[in-house]
């Protein structure tokens, strides 16, 4: 049987989505205490006809670090 590599990326994807979800609901705490790395100010590319914006922001909470550790954890588990 063919394994599918899939898997793994999206349950990392899914872990930072809750811990994201996490830290934005225990604002105060330490859970929402993390680092934002990428663009400042999006890149236009402006061809008269056509306009394209291209933006990247990558916020790194505890939370979402403790998400993606949980979503290996039940990778292992279903492996």
């Amino acid at each position: 049987m063919k394994k599918s590599s899939w898997l793994p990326v999206l349950l990392v994807l899914v872990g930072f989505v809750i811990g994201g979800f996490i830290g934005s609901y225990f604002e105060g705490s330490f859970l929402n205490y993390g680092k934002a790395f990428g663009l400042s100010s999006p890149i236009v590319l402006d061809m008269g006809f056509f306009v394209l914006t291209f933006g990247l922001t990558i916020n790194i909470t505890i939370a979402s670090v403790i998400g993606v550790v949980l979503a290996l954890v039940v990778y292992r588990f279903i492996r």
